[in-house]
C-alpha cells in the first residue's frame, strides 16, 4: 500500500506480462497502470484500470477502503487502458456518482451501452467538496483525446495528471525516468504540442507539490525539471546538440556509411549515435529523432524508392510533428541513386527543418569519393 499522502493511497497495478502497449509499441519492463484513491468524509477514486487487471486492482482498492463504500468515480481519460474496469467497479459499487465532463460521458456510453450510474458532468473550474479535500478540474483536450481533463487537490497540492507525465514501464522496475518518459511522450502525445503547452500554462498557476500521472511514478522533488521536460518536447525542441543516424541497409554498405559518419562526429566532440532501421526499436528511433538537434536518414535506393523501414520512419516522424532540425542524407545505388532526393522530397513539408548542402552517395561500397562527402557532411554538422 501505497501512501502519496496522508489521505491519498496509490491503489494502481503492473502489468508485466504485457508485450505491446497500444498493439504497437514495445514494453520489455511492461507498464503501471495508476489508480489512486482519496479517503475523506467523501471518498473519492480517481480512475480504473485495465481490464487485464481488473481483479488485481479491486483488491487494491478494497485494501484501502477497508469496509467503506466510495462516493464517486473520478474519470480523468476514457482509453481502456484506464476506463476498462469502469463496469467491474459499478458492479462492486453501484451507488458510487461518476465524475467527468460532457464528452467523458459521451465516449463513455459508446465503450459501454446501457452503462447505469449516477453522473456528475463537471466543466473546467468547477470544484467537488470531499470535506477536508476539494477537488478542482482542469480541461486538457486532445492531451491526448478530447474529453481529458486533469484533477487537482488544493488540500495536498497534487495533480492528477492523466497521461501527462506518464512513462513506460511497470513501477516494479527501477529505471531513470527521462529515457522511458521520452519515448512514451513522443509517440503517444507528441502529436499534440500545442494542446500541451496550453496545459502547461494552466498548471503554472497551481501549487503542485506532488504529480500523480496514470502510468509511470509519482513525481515530487524537483517538479521544474519534468515541466522543463515536457516543454521543450511539447514545443518541438532539440533537447540535446547532437546527431541521431538513422539507417536501413541490406548488405551493410550504407551501415558503413552511417557508422563511419558517426565515428567522424565523435572525433570532433560532437555527441552523436545510430539506429538500424531495419532491427532497431521504431518508438524508440523516433524518440531520439526528437531528441536531438540533427537527424541524418541514410537508405539504399530500394524498387525506384527508398528501404520501406526508412519510409516507415519519416511517416512516424511526420505524424508525431517532427520540426525545427536540420536533417542530412546518406543514400546508395548501384546504378541510379535516387533515395535522398526522396527522403527529402518527403520531409520538405516539415515545419522548421533545414537541409544539410552535403549529400553522401554510395555507389554499391564506400570509396574516396564517399568518404570525402562525409567527412564534408560531419564538417557541416558540426558547424
Amino acid at each position: 500500500m501505497l501512501k502519496v499522502s496522508e489521505d491519498i493511497y496509490y491503489v494502481g497495478v503492473d502489468d508485466t506480462e504485457i508485450d505491446l502497449f497500444e498493439g504497437q509499441y514495445s514494453v520489455p519492463n511492461g507498464i503501471s497502470y495508476n489508480s489512486y484513491v482519496c479517503i475523506d468524509k467523501k471518498i473519492a477514486v480517481f480512475d480504473t484500470v485495465d481490464k487485464r487487471k481488473t481483479d488485481e486492482w479491486l483488491k487494491n482498492l478494497e485494501n484501502v477502503l477497508k469496509g467503506a463504500t466510495p462516493d464517486y468515480l473520478i474519470i480523468s481519460h476514457m482509453e481502456p487502458d484506464h476506463a476498462a474496469s469502469i463496469p467491474a467497479f459499478l458492479q462492486k459499487y453501484p451507488s458510487a456518482t461518476l465524475v467527468g465532463n460532457e464528452k467523458t460521458f459521451i465516449i463513455a456510453d459508446r465503450f459501454f451501452k446501457g452503462l447505469s450510474a449516477g453522473r456528475l458532468t463537471v466543466k473546467e473550474g468547477d470544484i467537488l467538496d470531499l470535506g477536508k479535500h476539494r477537488i478542482s478540474f482542469v480541461f486538457a483536450p486532445m492531451v491526448h483525446w478530447p474529453e481529458v481533463m486533469l484533477s487537482y487537490d488544493a488540500t495536498d497540492k497534487i495533480l492528477f495528471s492523466a497521461d501527462a507525465f506518464g512513462k513506460f514501464g511497470a513501477l516494479a522496475h527501477e529505471e531513470d525516468w527521462l529515457d522511458e518518459a521520452r519515448r512514451y511522450f513522443i509517440n503517444i502525445v507528441g502529436k499534440y504540442g500545442n494542446p500541451v503547452q496550453s496545459v502547461l500554462k494552466k498548471a503554472a498557476a497551481l501549487d503542485i507539490k506532488a504529480v500523480c500521472p496514470l502510468h509511470g511514478p509519482v513525481l515530487k522533488g524537483d517538479l521544474g525539471y519534468y515541466i522543463n521536460k515536457y516543454d521543450i518536447w511539447s514545443a518541438y525542441r532539440p533537447e540535446e546538440d547532437g546527431v541521431f543516424i538513422a539507417y536501413a541497409s541490406v548488405y551493410g554498405n550504407t551501415a558503413a556509411a552511417a557508422e563511419k559518419l558517426c565515428y567522424k562526429l565523435k572525433k570532433r566532440g560532437v555527441k552523436a549515435e545510430t539506429a538500424d532501421l531495419n532491427r532497431c526499436d521504431d518508438a524508440q528511433a523516433v524518440a531520439n529523432a526528437f531528441r536531438y538537434s540533427k537527424t541524418v536518414i541514410a537508405s539504399i535506393t530500394y524498387d525506384g524508392g527508398i528501404m520501406p523501414r526508412a519510409e516507415a520512419f519519416i511517416n512516424k516522424l511526420k505524424s508525431k510533428n517532427f520540426s525545427n532540425r536540420t536533417v542530412g542524407f546518406i543514400q546508395n545505388g548501384s546504378w541510379a541513386p535516387a533515395a535522398a532526393k526522396i527522403m527529402r522530397s518527403a520531409l520538405e513539408g516539415f515545419k522548421g527543418l533545414s537541409f544539410c548542402e552535403t549529400t553522401v552517395t554510395v555507389t554499391s561500397a564506400q570509396d574516396e569519393a564517399s568518404d570525402a562527402q562525409l567527412t564534408a557532411l560531419a564538417r557541416e554538422l558540426t558547424e
